[in-house]
C-alpha cells in the first residue's frame, strides 16, 4: 500500500511500522438528524433490510447490518428542519444523501412508499426516470434509487 505525499509522514490514520501498514480509522456508521427517530428507523429498516436493535423514539434508534456493514443512528430533535428539494436559496439544504443501487427502480419505489417515504415531486429533468429516481425518507431527506450503471 502506497502512502499518501504528506512530506514523508504518514496521514494520521494510517501508521506504517516497518513492513506492517494499519489503518487506524474505520468508517463504521452514519446519523441522520430527523423530528422523529421513530418513522425514519421505521423506513429505513424497511427498505434497506437493516436490524432495528436500540428503538426510543421520538430521540434514538439504531440499525445494523447483520452481515457487518455500516450501521445507521436515527437521532431525534425537535429543532430539526427539512432540507428542500429541489434546494432553493435561503432555505435548509441538504448536506448529504444515500445513492441506493437497486435491480427493479419501480419496485424499489413501491417498497419506500410502503415503508412511509415519498416520491420527491422534482425529479431531475437530464435523468432517465426508468433508471433513477430521487424519493425522500419521513423526515425530508432525498436518496436515490438507482440502476446499476447510473
Amino acid at each position: 500500500m502506497a502512502l499518501p505525499s504528506t512530506g514523508g509522514m504518514a496521514p494520521p490514520h494510517i501508521r506504517k511500522t516497518g513492513r506492517v501498514t494499519k489503518i487506524l480509522t474505520r468508517l463504521v456508521g452514519v446519523a441522520i438528524d430527523c423530528r422523529d427517530a421513530g418513522p425514519v428507523a421505521r423506513f429505513y429498516e424497511s427498505l434497506l433490510g437493516l436490524e432495528l436493535r436500540d428503538f426510543s423514539p421520538p430521540h434514538w434508534a439504531q440499525l445494523w447490518d447483520r452481515k457487518g456493514g455500516i450501521h445507521l443512528n436515527i437521532q431525534g430533535d425537535t429543532r430539526y428542519q427539512p432540507p428542500t428539494w429541489p434546494e432553493r436559496s435561503s432555505e435548509q439544504a441538504k448536506m448529504m444523501h444515500f445513492e441506493i443501487e437497486v435491480e427493479d427502480v419501480d419496485a424499489a419505489v413501491a417498497l419506500a412508499i410502503e415503508a412511509g417515504g415519498t416520491e420527491a415531486a422534482w425529479q431531475p429533468p437530464e435523468r432517465d426516470r426508468q433508471r433513477i429516481r430521487v424519493m425522500l425518507d419521513p423526515a425530508g431527506h432525498p436518496l436515490c434509487l438507482f440502476l446499476h450503471g447510473e
